[in-house]
């Protein structure tokens, strides 16, 4: 069992971001047994989950001339278009089926205001918008996070980072992270978070 301060964080393990989904990850779905297995070790268990509406900015549909994966200026910086995804209420953005959700003791939508994206599970990318991620785990003494999920070189690494940011101590259990790998994206990710002092389990 893992020391009460510590919290374990999953990150966007959902079907869009699974072998079959809208957004697929590689091996998206390899995660659900090693995520399943650590539950049980952490007092406190948070879940993130994507959940876009159906005009969201980040969406390649939504801009006339760009295609999946080109990157345009957003108010806040350079922005990914993805593929429609994890649209609200949709299969796509519901929990993969073999997720044990039954443990989860805070499941935290992000991604919803329509103009700006959230990879982070504590801030939306503008780094300014709070989720409310950080006030919940101050709240519960909490001091260390362990993070695993989807996808490492995106929204794990912009957690972890947060993460480190905000004072914790950060984890990321690689094992039980997979990632999408744009133009070299994974190393890159795994570079800067151990610049960061992120420790990397494999």
């Amino acid at each position: 069992m893992r020391p009460e301060t510590e919290a374990l964080i999953v990150v966007d393990v959902q079907n869009d971001f699974c072998p079959g989904g809208a957004l697929a990850v590689p091996g998206g779905d390899e995660v659900v047994p090693e995520i399943n297995a650590l539950l049980d070790d952490f007092a406190l268990r948070v879940f993130t989950q994507d959940w876009h509406p159906a005009d969201h900015s980040s969406f390649a549909s939504n801009h006339p001339g760009h295609k999946p994966f080109e990157v345009i200026e957003m108010p806040y910086g350079g922005q990914v278009l993805w593929p429609d995804h994890c649209v609200q209420d949709t299969r796509g953005a519901a929990f993969h089926p073999d997720l044990d959700t039954s443990k989860a003791d805070h499941v935290l939508r992000k991604g919803f205001r329509p103009g700006i994206d959230s990879y982070s599970a504590f801030f939306e990318n503008d780094r300014e918008t709070e989720t409310g991620l950080d006030d919940y785990l101050r709240e519960r003494g909490i001091t260390a996070v362990t993070i695993v999920g989807l996808a490492t070189d995106f929204c794990v690494q912009y957690t972890a980072l947060d993460a480190v940011h905000l004072g914790y101590k950060v984890t990321v259990l690689e094992h039980a992270c997979r990632g999408i790998d744009l133009d070299g994206s994974l190393e890159d990710a795994r570079l800067s978070m151990l610049d960061a002092g992120v420790v990397l389990e494999r």
